[in-house]
């Protein structure tokens, strides 16, 4: 049943400028395709039904024309429809946006017409409003023109380039495709730091845009008013504010369309988001399959950037598990083994493999969870399904599939550790996107050589890696001593009756720590506020304990209100456990292991007598 049928007017045609032939609707409409409400600010709203339906009077179009949405909270797929035609899907995001569609010549009829945007199967609140229609196709109608050069020390530089309307929206944008960029609403990365961005136009249109390139810089905003067919020179520039020497930014979890089918980022495109996000390790790790990164790097002139790795997401009915580093033209691990003592040995014959993470502990896949209830002793770190576990980490953060509480896997994790389970904790994005999921948006600094991003020595790196000689990072860095000798990983031995620790915190200006905690075997010993401050330098600190007479692991984790800026805005959960959304920042170490007892090695907390 058609619902909220509304007429459109439309406005009167300027004969001088035909790309300003608009048809508006500003109102909003509320629709949810389930019977419940997703998230919390939907609570107790009555939603205008499940499907929209909005007639409008038009003329026959000799030419391609646009369409503009206004959309929040999109989770799913909603097809749009001209007179009952597919021009497109609700582009999937939850931040508010502008999402433009070509409607193809001849589709518009003389007379009545209506614009449908159909509901998905699946429970999904969201909003729309703002409908559009402008004469001609996107590279002709967005008349207006934003030529942005971003720069690092007077060079331009890799970057994500963000911009909103007046309204805080990602804005609508048309990119060509001969410019070395990938281009989604609102979002713009170039390779090159340079970029020539066509926007709708009207009185002079207000934009605000930014210049980011991922945790460890500042960024850079401008507001610019653009008139009708007129050009604006944009000039930013960004600082390298969080230093991280000896520290390599790697992702254990990276996707691209081109081979996962999943997702909008294609593999070109998956070059420039990766040096735009001032990644300098990332590992490829399509489903099922092995897809090579260093032509895509340099065809895309990005390679002097990052050192790719080869890998894999061995994806089964039973988990979805990394596999890292794989020698080129290796077998794809057998993925229809269930049975993990035997997938773990399948997936280390095949050559180069080392480490080997498990991805999303407590998503659900294929009717699935590894860490369920009846799989996982959450208390006592036991796997409940008679087997020991043999893999080498786990995800702790994925950004691209949190959980409502931020803080949930690594309880796990701390139970894993104190069971026996020397498992290294990792940060990665699993991104399939150019922008929905930010790629290195949850990372896993590692201790290794970064001097030169593009020749990074991978075999180091992994050592380092499997050592637990890493960092966990969604936006915030936190690093930990003890007795200023012992770093993250190592066994700290020969000590005193007293144990000095030191720890600090760090991130970009635009991020905030406000607490710090630090846990020995999962048990918290320090809980301290931390003031705001506008820089890099978050906080320090500097605590003595006793040394206790059992060996016991430290582990410091800083936490901070999450993102909201849209340019590296915190995602809502991949599978809410909450309708209350209440996103956080987060930086953690791996564990300090200390020898208490002074006999040269970590005895863990289920083996003490």
């Amino acid at each position: 049943m058609r619902q909220n049928v509304l007429l459109l007017i439309v406005f009167a045609i300027c004969a001088c400028n035909p790309a300003l032939a608009r048809v508006l609707d500003d109102k909003s409409y509320h629709l949810r395709s389930g019977s419940v409400a997703e998230w919390a600010e939907f609570e107790g709203k009555m939603p205008h039904g499940s499907r929209l339906d909005v007639s409008f009077q038009a003329r026959k179009n000799s030419s391609e024309s646009t369409l503009l949405i206004h959309q929040y909270n999109v989770k799913l797929e909603w097809p749009a429809e001209i007179n009952g035609q597919k021009i497109g899907t609700l582009f999937l995001m939850e931040d508010p946006l502008v999402s433009a569609y070509r409607i193809p010549k001849g589709l518009l009829k003389n007379g009545d017409n209506v614009l449908s945007i159909v509901p998905p199967k699946e429970n999904d609140d969201i909003v729309v409003h703002g409908l559009e229609l402008l004469d001609g196709p996107p590279e002709r109608a967005f008349e207006a023109t934003l030529n942005v050069t971003v720069t690092e020390a007077g060079q331009p530089v890799p970057c994500r380039i963000t911009i909103v309307n007046e309204r805080d929206e990602l804005a609508a944008l048309h990119v060509a495709t001969n410019q070395n960029a990938a281009a989604r609403p609102g979002v713009v990365y170039t390779g090159a730091g340079r970029a020539r961005i066509q926007v709708p136009s009207g009185p002079p249109a207000g934009y605000k845009v930014f210049a980011s390139r991922g945790p460890e810089y500042s960024v850079a905003t401008q507001v610019v008013f653009v008139a009708e067919r007129a050009a604006a020179d944009v000039h930013l520039a960004i600082t390298r504010e969080v230093p991280t020497p000896n520290l390599v930014s790697c992702d254990t979890h990276v996707h691209t369309y081109t081979h996962a089918k999943h997702g909008d980022a294609t593999i070109r495109e998956r070059m420039l988001t990766i040096a735009g996000e001032g990644l300098e390790l990332p590992i490829s790790t399509e489903h099922n399959f092995l897809a090579e990164f260093a032509e895509a790097a340099g065809a895309a002139g990005v390679k002097q950037y990052f050192t790719p790795v080869l890998g894999c997401e061995v994806t089964t009915k039973r988990g979805h598990f990394n596999a890292f580093p794989i020698a080129p033209d290796s077998r794809v691990p057998d993925f229809r083994i269930e049975h993990w003592p035997a997938l773990m040995e399948n997936i280390r014959a095949t050559p180069g493999v080392r480490v080997v993470v498990l991805n999303h502990p407590r998503d659900v896949h294929t009717g699935f969870c590894p860490f369920a209830e009846t799989n996982f002793n959450a208390k006592a770190g036991e796997n409940l399904r008679g087997f020991e576990f043999s893999f080498d980490g786990v995800e702790l953060i994925n950004s691209g599939a949190l959980r409502s509480d931020v803080m949930q896997v690594f309880h796990d994790w701390f139970a894993l550790l104190n069971y026996g389970s020397k498992i290294v904790g990792v940060g990665a994005s699993d991104s399939h996107d150019v922008s929905r999921f930010i790629v290195g948006q949850g990372r896993t600094y590692i201790v290794s050589d970064d001097k030169d991003p593009g020749r990074i020595d991978v075999d180091q790196a992994m050592t380092n890696l499997l050592q637990g000689k890493a960092l966990i990072s969604l936006g915030l860095i936190t690093t930990m001593k003890v007795d200023e000798r012992f770093g993250i990983g190592d066994l700290a031995t020969g000590l005193g009756d007293e144990i000095k620790i030191n720890a600090e915190v760090w991130g970009p200006s635009w991020a905030t720590a406000d607490r710090i905690e630090i846990f020995a075997n999962g048990k918290r010993i320090l809980d301290n506020a931390i003031p705001h401050v506008a820089h890099a330098s978050k906080y320090s600190l500097s605590l003595t304990i006793p040394k206790k007479e059992r060996d016991f692991h430290l582990i410091a984790i800083a936490t901070g209100p999450g993102v909201r800026s849209p340019h590296w805005a915190i995602p809502r959960p991949y599978q809410a456990s909450s309708p209350v959304w209440n996103p956080r920042i987060l930086g953690a170490t791996n564990p300090i292991w200390i020898d208490a007892d002074g006999d040269g090695k970590f005895t863990p907390l289920r083996l003490q007598n």
